[in-house]
């Protein structure tokens, strides 16, 4: 996009502070913080003894191992310490700050070299130590610690080291263009051309390596109100930043040769909350439930990545949650008639991602009374409105799909979305590197929404990504045809992965998992996953209700939206008694003067419209740092031994290549018909013939199953759907049968040879015999080395064993046995010595007289020891 010159090569640079040492004293706080290896280190102090202010003092100085030891050998007496592997920033409630130290970590995948770790625990450290006088505690602090620690750091926060986790594959393979944290791209002069720069080379085609600092996107960076205290910290590196959401990687072998399939979804920040609490916008155009969701695939050298995104309909709407009822009627709170909030965050995408947006509503369309279809509506008119002043050909594109109507309708919903999906990926295109190809990039995004973006949405983001995995790996040369087949290995695999993926989204933002799974679409679900909907559905109403206010409380302190105070005034009331946090997520905030000359028609800056259909962001990449490096073996950007980390031991499970194949056989079905990850596996099972065991008829099971099964409006389930479900059931029970037949267990269970290939029966005549001899030949044989015993048996029962002999030899007839290997007589009681000649000997006589230091050089006279010596061998 911006670097065709494959000879400027732009490294990442690795954190050099990956382990931290925490050593409290009465007065001090002491962060030591080290390499990967152990062997550069750093120190920072903290004052205790300050009440309300955190002072923090940075030692410019880098410290060797001794240094740093004869250092802690200084502090005197014994200071507690704590182990970490980062720092996420700092708290403050009332009374004083908390340090959050991340204690233990676990690889979960990894991108080429670079590693991405998820937190597994935290711990918080008291900083500001009370005088005396003031002993007494404030009687909201614990309440306020209690609500933050709510926000459970030990699910779902992830990190990295060397790689930028809050920007898209394509973004970080971009060249900087721009250099500084806080650079105007529309005021300030640009980086010259990669391709027109000499770089001071003397050959054209010589390498030159760049290092930089990636500037991250804080939309993503869940604790960056808490990195606020160390922003005047010039080593950048003591800076963890952390994201929120999703990342597992699973992997599928094309016969040997291993393909890496990594998803990672990135949830926003802006306007954060839980269901009934955030929908709709605010009016900086931040939607609830953002979510960026990337799915990158890898067979170790050449890398292909699609993203997509889900958010709630960009407008201000809400829902009434006064009245318990599991489904409250959607109102629109503000008339937007010029469309502004809609326009500022379809900006927003248009910069970070080009052209065509993509809007794949599945909101329902037709209804008894207007409740999906005024939030649909909106969303219709806002993008008719805004595509009257855009070029023709980076037009928005409205893709209507009334998910729950198709699916209680008895079509099949997957080969819809499947064209969608086609269409889809189509349009937008991929980013796609290989050695010795040109680059390839995603122009635009698909941006799909129901009314709750969990359930319909999930399954939908499964069919695009399902078509994006088969246009990534015909790129990379795996099939032939984009066409995955379901139920084969591969598409079983992804599947599984989008289905964890909609789960733990569904948890963060509705309190449950999945109500409706991507099963439920297919129409593959069994009877008995109904009833885990139901609960689901409970669970869901149940966190709602009683939960998400204290959890909106939570985020919104983790945030920073809400800063506590030991004032009482009206504008400074305890979180808990405030009645809306509307002002905190609608902050008035002034426009820059260009902005407030803008015409609300021109909602698309002259910037963002000359890079269409490229992206704006990724073609005026913005780092930190850039500077020059003259080897690759520097440590900072050494990317392969911060991978390999040779320089320590790693037992075998705690590897990351062994915990993505371990993933990978979750999604193995125990009897394959096909060795191919891309060929449909054959499990075709008996229907059992009583119907009462399945829930279905056995005259008309589809058309009673999929309106059960399938009936969705907006991710919950009303009253009048659960009756009529049950209703539907209850019918379905009361139908005559056909035929009556008594239950056995062959109607209950499948033949084996259908689930593992095999049949038990009886064995032949012939191999029973061969068994017999074999089992005979044993006894004897058993009984002959008993009998040789003591010298005394041996003699009372000489007839015995010249039976035995005679009838052993009259069995061994025919029947050769030659051992294998020669172990002589040795055993666990004794063990004979062996025997070692005498110029074995004399060659370790001359080794033991030759000197033992071989690091040093020999003396003139040691020579022609070592010459004979080498001679010998």
């Amino acid at each position: 996009m911006n670097n065709n010159n494959p000879n400027v090569i732009f490294n990442p640079l690795i954190s050099a502070i990956q382990k931290v040492v925490l050593y409290e004293t009465r007065t001090r706080l002491y962060l030591v913080g080290s390499n990967n290896r152990e062997t550069r280190f750093r120190l920072l102090t903290i004052d205790r003894t300050q009440h309300d202010r955190l002072v923090i003092d940075e030692n410019p100085n880098e410290y060797s191992a001794l240094e740093i030891r004869r250092f802690v050998g200084s502090l005197g007496g014994q200071p507690k310490v704590t182990s970490a592997y980062g720092v996420l920033g700092f708290v403050r409630f009332l009374e004083g700050y908390y340090l959050i130290l991340v204690t233990k970590r676990k690889s979960c995948a990894h991108l080429g070299m670079h590693l991405i770790y998820t937190i597994k625990d935290t711990v918080m450290v008291k900083v500001n130590e009370p005088t005396i006088a003031l002993k007494t505690p404030h009687p909201y602090e614990e309440r306020y610690k209690k609500m933050f620690q709510n926000i459970d750091l030990r699910s779902n926060f992830y990190f990295s080291y060397s790689y930028d986790l809050t920007r898209t594959l394509q973004y970080n393979y971009s060249a900087p263009r721009y250099v500084g944290p806080n650079v105007d791209i529309e005021v300030d002069e640009p980086l010259p051309e990669w391709d027109s720069l000499t770089n001071n080379v003397e050959k054209a085609d010589e390498r030159v390596d760049y290092a930089y600092r990636s500037c991250s996107r804080k939309r993503f960076v869940w604790n960056a109100f808490l990195l606020e205290p160390m922003k005047g910290i010039m080593l950048r590196d003591w800076l963890l930043e952390v994201t929120h959401g999703y990342i597992s990687q699973s992997c599928i072998s094309v016969f040997g040769r291993r393909v890496n399939v990594c998803l990672i979804a990135r949830r926003s920040t802006r306007y954060a909350g839980t269901r009934f609490l955030k929908r709709g916008a605010n009016f900086r155009g931040d939607v609830a439930n953002e979510v960026e969701t990337e799915q990158i695939v890898s067979d170790g050298h050449n890398m292909c990545s699609f993203t997509q995104m889900r958010g709630s309909v960009p407008s201000h709407w809400s829902q009434d949650i006064s009245k318990m009822v599991p489904k409250p009627p959607i109102q629109l709170d503000i008339s937007d008639p010029y469309a502004q909030t809609p326009a500022r965050h379809f900006e927003r995408l248009l910069f970070h991602y080009g052209s065509p947006l993509i809007m794949l509503n599945l909101v329902k369309k037709r209804e008894k009374r207007q409740h999906e279809n005024i939030i649909a509506k909106e969303l219709v008119n806002s993008i008719r409105y805004l595509n009257q002043f855009l070029p023709p050909q980076h037009r928005m594109k409205y893709i209507p799909f009334d998910m729950a109507r198709k699916s209680r309708g008895g079509g099949n919903v997957m080969t819809m979305l499947a064209d969608i999906a086609e269409f889809v990926v189509q349009q937008n295109g991929m980013f796609f590197k290989a050695r010795g190809l040109p680059l390839t990039f995603q122009t635009g995004i698909v941006r799909t929404n129901c009314v709750d973006c969990l359930d319909r949405t999930n399954t939908a983001q499964f069919a695009i990504g399902k078509c994006a995995l088969g246009h990534q790996l015909e790129r990379l040369g795996f099939i032939k045809s984009p066409n995955l087949e379901f139920d084969s290995v591969c598409v079983t695999m992804l599947e599984n992965l989008y289905e964890e993926h909609g789960d733990t989204l569904a948890l963060q933002y509705g309190g449950s998992q999945l109500v409706h799974r991507i099963k439920t679409y297919r129409k593959t679900a069994a009877w008995a996953s109904q009833g885990n909907d139901i609960m689901q559905t409970l669970s869901r109403y149940y966190s709602n209700t009683f939960n998400d206010t204290e959890k909106q409380h939570s985020i919104n302190l983790f945030l920073g939206y809400y800063i506590p105070s030991k004032s009482h005034s009206k504008q400074n009331q305890p979180i808990w008694e405030l009645q809306s946090d509307y002002y905190m997520h609608n902050a008035y905030k002034p426009l820059s003067p260009r902005h407030e000359t803008r015409l609300i028609t021109d909602w698309v800056r002259m910037k963002i419209r000359k890079c269409l259909p490229y992206s704006c962001s990724d073609s005026n990449r913005i780092v930190k740092e850039l500077f020059r490096v003259h080897t690759r073996d520097l440590e900072m950007i050494d990317g392969y031994s911060n991978y390999h980390q040779s320089f320590k031991w790693t037992e075998l499970n705690e590897h990351i290549s062994f915990e993505i194949s371990q993933v990978a056989l979750r999604h193995l079905s125990t009897f394959r018909t096909h060795y191919s990850p891309f060929q449909k596996q054959i499990q075709e099972r008996k229907k059992p013939k009583n119907p009462s065991l399945t829930g279905q008829s056995s005259t008309s099971s589809t058309a009673s199953n999929d309106s059960s099964s399938s009936s969705e409006a907006d991710n919950t389930s009303t009253d009048e759907e659960f009756s009529a479900s049950l209703s539907i059931k209850e019918q379905t029970h009361k139908q005559p049968k056909e035929t009556e037949t008594s239950i056995t267990l062959e109607t209950l269970l499948p033949p084996m040879k259908e689930v593992y290939g095999c049949k038990v029966s009886n064995p032949t005549k012939e191999n029973m015999d061969i068994y017999k001899r074999y089992v005979q030949m044993s006894k004897l044989t058993s009984n002959a080395s008993a009998t040789a015993g003591p010298t005394q048996q041996q003699s009372a029962s000489q007839p015995l064993i010249a039976a035995n002999i005679t009838q052993i030899s009259r069995n061994m007839a025919g029947i050769n046995l030659k051992p294998l290997s020669d172990y002589g007589t040795d055993s666990y009681l004794s063990v004979k010595p062996p025997t070692v000649s005498e110029e074995s000997q004399r060659i370790y006589e001359e080794y033991c007289k030759s000197p033992r230091n071989f690091n040093a050089v020999p003396k003139i006279d040691e020579f022609d020891k070592l010459h004979r010596y080498v001679a010998m061998l």
